[in-house]
């Protein structure tokens, strides 16, 4: 497939796309759950939640990672909102429609159940938006939609490009390593005591407060 076929995507003052969750509310009535414990985790999808897949508008090609339905079970027990944020270039690219992203979104849905939010940025890395993650906007539109402050969010991804959008909302960042992270994001993430072998140990860490602390956004 070209990667170079005509630009259908975003205009460049377009702000993320957002869908709601279609399988059963996790978002909460009440007061978020007390700390050490997050308001909410917002996951990257490619290489996190999913295995990557590069530019996939595929429903059949998408394959939760290991321990990714434990993880979002727990979260969803201890009644912690969850979300998601990802960069889809492949739409400026040409290669993908709002249809084939939601068509993702509904079966990885239906494999790890509903969310309460998909943030997803539809732009190329040169058109000049601000939801394109290592910029924040992705996070603060999922913590709006979500109605929690970003300070009690926890965004987790595979590549420092998430810990940076974290960063930048005042959000915490956790790397969970993929194929596509480099060696010196998983040393200077677990110097930070940000890193995690996988979702599950992740999650775990930011309920109990053993993993990147209690506090508001990532150190600079």
């Amino acid at each position: 497939m070209s990667l170079t076929g005509p630009r259908r995507g975003a205009r460049r003052a377009d702000g993320p796309w957002i869908f709601p969750a279609t399988g059963p509310s996790v978002r909460r009535a009440g007061p978020p759950p007390p700390a050490p414990a997050p308001a909410a985790v917002l996951f990257d999808r490619d290489g996190t939640l999913v295995h990557d897949v590069p530019y996939n508008g595929d429903p059949a090609r998408v394959r939760p990672v290991p321990r990714a339905a434990a993880a979002l079970r727990l979260l969803r027990a201890r009644g912690v909102a969850t979300g998601v944020v990802s960069n889809q270039s492949g739409v400026a690219r040409g290669l993908l429609t709002r249809a084939d992203v939601d068509a993702v979104r509904r079966r990885a849905e239906e494999l790890l159940g509903g969310f309460g939010v998909w943030a997803v940025c539809p732009h190329a890395e040169d058109d000049g938006c601000a939801c394109r993650k290592p910029a924040p906007g992705l996070v603060l539109a999922a913590c709006a939609r979500l109605g929690v402050p970003p300070h009690r969010t926890v965004v987790i991804g595979d590549i420092a490009a998430d810990q940076a959008a974290a960063r930048a909302a005042g959000a915490r960042g956790v790397l969970v390593p993929a194929p596509a992270t480099r060696a010196g994001e998983i040393r200077a993430a677990r110097t930070a005591g940000r890193w995690a072998p996988d979702l599950l140990a992740a999650v775990r860490g930011v309920l109990d407060g053993t993993l990147g602390g209690s506090g508001g956004g990532d150190p600079a």
